[in-house]
């Protein structure tokens, strides 16, 4: 995967098959600590120990399509790379919790990518699953959830195509603060 986003994207889509119904995205962004973490948790059916301590292997998936889930093995990887690691909690019947870390001045860090266009689209994508993302960096952080949206729309569903442009501008540009307030 060419950045952070879409392996956001990936293992969101594993919650999200995984039948959570709460799903936390947060990024911790920190250059001048060589730090920059990515914690996905949600309350799915989690996995089963065995299950748990294989999926890290590309070879290890649920789908029966295809015989090999190459998302997580990926993270790892890229994470290993960069300096960081990752680590992976699950309980079954009560969700799971990931932590990747890497290090944001290693040159072989992904870049973050579109991560509001991700959380735009994962917010209108799936409406019944309340999401939670936030974005710190350095002492400043940004955090939204699916209820504020739905309170701000007033009757307006998060799945009318109209309301994609104005959730992506609404989390863009606080992100884009949050890198400005960096410099200052």
């Amino acid at each position: 995967m060419k950045d952070l986003s879409l392996h956001i994207l990936d293992i969101v889509q594993n919650s999200v098959v995984a039948k959570a119904t709460n799903i936390e995205i947060k990024i911790e962004v920190d250059k001048k600590n060589d730090y920059l973490a990515l914690f996905v948790n949600d309350n799915g059916k989690g996995m089963s120990p065995e299950f748990l301590n294989q999926v890290t292997d590309p070879y290890t998936t649920t789908r029966t399509t295809r015989k090999v889930g190459l998302g997580i093995p990926l993270l790892k990887q890229n994470a290993e790379r960069a300096g960081g690691s990752m680590q992976i909690e699950s309980v079954l019947g009560q969700g799971t919790s990931l932590k990747a870390t890497l290090n944001p001045n290693n040159i072989d860090c992904l870049p973050i990518g579109d991560v509001a266009g991700v959380v735009t689209m994962l917010i209108c994508s799936y409406p019944d699953t309340n999401f939670l993302f936030s974005y710190k960096r350095g002492s400043d952080e940004f955090s939204i959830s699916t209820g504020d949206i739905v309170e701000a729309l007033d009757g307006v569903a998060v799945s009318n195509p109209s309301v994609y442009p104005l959730i992506k501008e609404l989390i863009s540009s606080n992100l884009d603060e949050l890198q400005i307030s960096e410099l200052g």
